[in-house]
């Protein structure tokens, strides 16, 4: 049987542990019975936490959208424009190797609507619409072009993840030409919307 912890555990501290199971190991190892093993504590002692599978997985989500946001938002400082969008892109590209199991969390909430969920992620949302501003994008048409950005960093992370990329070419390279191609249409989408320069 593991030792028990001499202190007590607070909320931050298993949702670690359970991010570093879901990075070790996967996504679907997080449950209660490995979580509590990994922390040395008996399975209903994390009911002081969590009500069953569901509600970990969905704070597990939570954590993981506040922690990407955290690196996407360190990597807005600096560099303007187009360049700044690129080191997000990398950004998040960066997290999703680094925390393979995690991201997946942050995709597989058992209730996306849950509340916690939506507003961790209204601010990635939120960040890259104000990213895009510099197209003269509005209304739904940005929202749109958040989610093509989205759509090809996700797609680009999990291709890389499932070996997809077998040729022998550098693979942020790859990523840095789709951005600066997705962000040249952006710019002409921009013109033809009557944006600014």
């Amino acid at each position: 049987m593991s030792p028990r912890p001499k202190h007590s555990l607070d909320l931050t501290t298993i949702l670690k542990e359970a991010a570093n199971i879901a990075d070790e190991y996967s996504y679907l190892e997080v449950t209660l019975a490995t979580l509590a093993k990994k922390l040395g504590i008996r399975p209903p002692s994390l009911y002081n936490h969590f009500n069953g599978l569901a509600d970990l997985r969905e704070k597990l989500a939570v954590y993981g959208i506040e922690r990407l946001y955290e690196e996407l938002e360190e990597h807005t400082i600096g560099d303007p424009g187009e360049n700044r969008i690129l080191n997000v892109s990398k950004a998040y590209i960066s997290f999703a190797r680094k925390h393979p199991g995690l991201y997946e969390a942050t995709l597989s909430a058992p209730n996306p609507e849950n509340d916690e969920v939506q507003r961790a992620g209204s601010k990635i949302v939120e960040l890259a619409v104000s990213m895009l501003q510099i197209y003269g994008l509005e209304g739904d048409t940005s929202l749109h072009a958040v989610r093509g950005l989205r759509s090809i960093l996700h797609g680009f992370s999990m291709l890389e993840q499932k070996g997809g990329f077998g040729l022998a070419l550098n693979t942020d390279k790859s990523l840095e030409l789709i951005i600066s191609s997705f962000l040249g249409g952006l710019e002409r989408l921009g013109g033809e919307n009557g944006g600014s320069d």
